[in-house]
């Protein structure tokens, strides 16, 4: 990056600001990337939304103003991501169990509260090991994880961690991060390239992308701590949610493997987390 910007700044270049002598003005390409940059934050602060949110307590940037329109994309998205996973699960049981955690955990807790409009989906894939939720409160979780667990508690441990990314507006947030951080790369990679070296955007790109990942990360880490907080409301078994990372250690090739760049946590560090959460809520409940 330092060679880089060497030649961005050398004498035998164009100035950025021009020289008088030669006659020569500003370098298109860096008027290009700076205005890149400019309308990156302009969006950031004009077209997003700052939300004080009371389940996290943190106060966070947002691409949708409300709930409403959350809960309009998750039910647009959600017939979608069912055909891709080969429908709904044919097991008329295991379905039933599924809802029936779910809206236990919901009649549980302050999620009833809110706006959202929960709905608990087992899809019959088989292969992929998942859960996920949309905006809104579309939660989803695959037979292929479904048939792994050992218990219901350990059910409602995946579902509420779930429900955490929902009332978390971790979707909604990371919208708006997506935008900003990769607008900001697209503009510091503009003004890094030479039109012959492409190195300067590919580092700008790596950047933005480790930054994304990492509001990931802290999103997993934080939903696992609100599923954590709704099993124990729900009066399930908080440590059973520590049996769910080791099922997923199982099945991502170790407990150890590595964070960076990955939109995880590894479940060796989940675990760690979720105890301490287990022991924070306990403290509170004393």
């Amino acid at each position: 990056m330092i060679s880089t910007l060497s030649r961005l700044l050398s004498p035998n270049r164009l100035s950025v600001f021009g020289d008088d002598r030669r006659g020569a003005g500003i370098n298109p390409r860096i008027i290009l990337g700076l205005l890149i940059i400019a309308g990156s934050l302009i969006y950031n602060w004009l077209g997003t939304t700052t939300y004080q949110n009371e389940f996290t307590g943190r106060k966070q940037t947002l691409a949708m103003a409300t709930p409403q329109e959350e809960i309009a994309l998750g039910l647009q998205s959600a017939p979608q991501m069912i055909r891709e996973s080969g429908g709904l699960s044919r097991d008329g049981n295991a379905r039933a169990m599924v809802e029936r955690v779910g809206a236990r955990l919901i009649a549980s807790t302050a999620a009833r509260q809110t706006p959202y409009q929960f709905k608990f989906h087992l899809l019959s894939d088989t292969q992929t090991v998942n859960a996920f939720a949309l905006p809104g409160g579309q939660i989803f979780i695959t037979e292929a994880l479904f048939r792994r667990l050992k218990s219901e508690d350990q059910l409602a441990g995946v579902l509420g961690h779930e429900m955490g990314h929902v009332v978390g507006r971790h979707s909604n947030e990371q919208m708006a991060n997506s935008k900003l951080w990769s607008g900001l790369a697209q503009g510091l990679g503009v003004l890094l390239s030479d039109g012959h070296n492409n190195s300067g955007m590919q580092i700008a790109n790596m950047v933005a992308q480790w930054r994304v990942m990492k509001f990931s990360r802290d999103d997993e880490s934080e939903s696992d701590a609100l599923g954590v907080k709704f099993m124990m409301q729900a009066g399930y078994n908080p440590e059973a949610l520590i049996g769910v990372m080791e099922i997923l250690a199982q099945v991502s090739g170790g407990a150890n493997r590595s964070d960076f760049m990955s939109s995880h946590p590894n479940p060796a560090n989940r675990m760690e987390h979720i105890r301490d959460a287990i022991a924070k809520e306990r403290a509170t409940q004393r």
